[in-house]
């Protein structure tokens, strides 16, 4: 199943060598920390880690004992996507190329055993791709983005943020 193409695959690499890059998950940590210990998780998988900065901010804020499956096409030597009782997607959804979105959600589908945590950034990025693009390829509402998630999650919460909305979603996976 493809997730990306070999181009943007290139652009995205060379965004990540900048260190301000795929800092989001730093701000949502608290957030994942406090769900993952009030519902006894075991493990954490991070589609589209970056740098891993969501497991170096849980260890900082005292997290102990998880397992974490970092995943991100732009480090192949993390692996492949792996299966986890919550599945975090930090400002990476509107990243995506609309032609393999339907892809990425259903690999999230599969490997959320539980919870998703998913934040979806509406508006565009202060960042641009080296072909003028802006960084955030889809900014669209929340209305456009349920019919995508629906079919594959019930949705538990879903709050505005500053730059888009955070979603927690079930597993529809029975």
């Amino acid at each position: 199943m493809k997730i990306i193409s070999k181009e943007y695959l290139d652009l995205q690499k060379e965004l990540h060598l900048n260190p301000d890059y795929g800092v989001a998950s730093l701000q949502m940590a608290p957030t994942v920390k406090k769900i993952y210990e009030d519902s006894n998780f075991k493990s954490i998988s991070d589609y589209g880690a970056g740098k891993k900065n969501l497991q170096k901010k849980l260890i900082e804020l005292g997290l102990k004992d998880f397992q974490y499956y970092p995943y991100d096409p732009v480090f192949p030597e993390y692996g492949l996507p792996k299966k986890a009782d919550i599945v975090c997607c930090i400002d990476v959804l509107e990243h995506i190329e609309e032609e393999y979105l339907n892809n990425v959600l259903d690999e999230l589908k599969n490997i959320t055993i539980n919870l998703g945590f998913f934040t979806i950034a509406t508006i565009p990025a202060g960042k641009f791709l080296k072909d003028g693009r802006n960084a955030h390829l889809i900014q669209k509402p929340a209305s456009w983005w349920l019919p995508l998630l629906c079919p594959r999650f019930e949705i538990e919460f879903l709050q505005n943020i500053p730059l888009g909305f955070l979603v927690i979603v079930r597993s529809k996976n029975f």
